[in-house]
């Protein structure tokens, strides 16, 4: 902001993070935590334009205080949809069984992802052969595995840590048969649309921002946030593989956006600020 307005030329900030749950975590003082988002919202409402990534992020950004205008510009993915399928490939370079159900979960290792919810819901599925895979690190990895001994999945849930080959990752994302996003935190996260990408589908939850750009049954799986109502989902598509497969096409075909479309209108975008400016 200080550059921005030394230098006279706009300033575009983006929001997409829920920053008072973020701070919540290590501030315990309520009116402390206030006094924060307040500067947040100050530096928002100081910018010329905010840009958020999909427009159901407008409510977070509005119960924060911001009011001035907001601008949506999606987010992209650097995995572009794939013309053919890839999983049997995916799960042979992985060494994944070909017949396995496959559950994949990316992203930061923290309680406020719903990961708690997520594995007691796994607990539920009896009688059901599947491997869940989670990628990503957090401060709550620890508990995290703790949790999933507890609850006796330690033979069915592998963690595989922070993976920064995005081909490696791309193989995983391909192998899965769904992607497991229960979170009600992220507000627009970009592995719903890299799943998407490689044909798999996520079910998240109903009411929650990433939901916004899913269609039950269409492009995704949409599921109430109880934990017997989302197990019993997941149980279901395991015995409709077809109804995954078309899914995950739909997703791929609907919901994935290639950055180098996002950057032709980011650059229209900066060009009109610029002259306005």
């Amino acid at each position: 902001m200080q550059i921005a307005q030394k230098q006279h030329i706009p300033l575009v900030a983006t929001f997409h993070s829920k920053y008072e749950m973020d701070f919540a975590h290590l501030i315990p003082n309520k009116y402390l935590l206030r006094h924060i988002v307040q500067n947040i919202i100050d530096f928002y409402e100081a910018a010329d334009e905010v840009w958020i990534p999909q427009s159901a992020v407008e409510e977070t950004l509005r119960e924060y205080g911001y009011k001035g205008k907001v601008e949506v510009v999606e987010n992209g993915s650097d995995f572009g949809p794939q013309m053919e399928l890839v999983r049997s490939k995916a799960r042979s370079e992985l060494g994944i069984p070909s017949n396995e159900n496959i559950f994949l979960f990316v992203g930061q290792h923290i309680w406020e992802k719903n990961i708690s919810f997520l594995l007691h819901a796994l607990s539920r599925l009896n009688n059901i052969h599947f491997s869940m895979y989670f990628i990503g690190t957090g401060y709550a990895e620890k508990g995290i595995k703790k949790l999933t001994s507890d609850l006796a999945l330690s033979s069915k849930v592998t963690f595989l840590g922070q993976i920064n080959d995005r081909e490696e990752l791309k193989k995983y994302y391909a192998a899965a048969d769904l992607f497991l996003f229960p979170s009600m935190y992220d507000n627009a996260p970009l592995v719903i649309r890299e799943a998407a990408a490689m044909h798999t589908p996520s079910v998240l939850l109903k009411g929650s921002t990433a939901s916004e750009i899913i269609e039950h049954g269409w492009n995704g799986f949409l599921s109430t946030a109880y934990l017997d109502k989302y197990a019993e989902l997941i149980r279901k598509l395991v015995y409709h593989p077809e109804e995954i497969q078309q899914v995950g096409f739909n997703a791929s075909q609907t919901i994935v956006r290639p950055w180098s479309d996002v950057v032709d209108e980011v650059l229209d975008r900066y060009i009109h600020l610029i002259n306005r400016k």
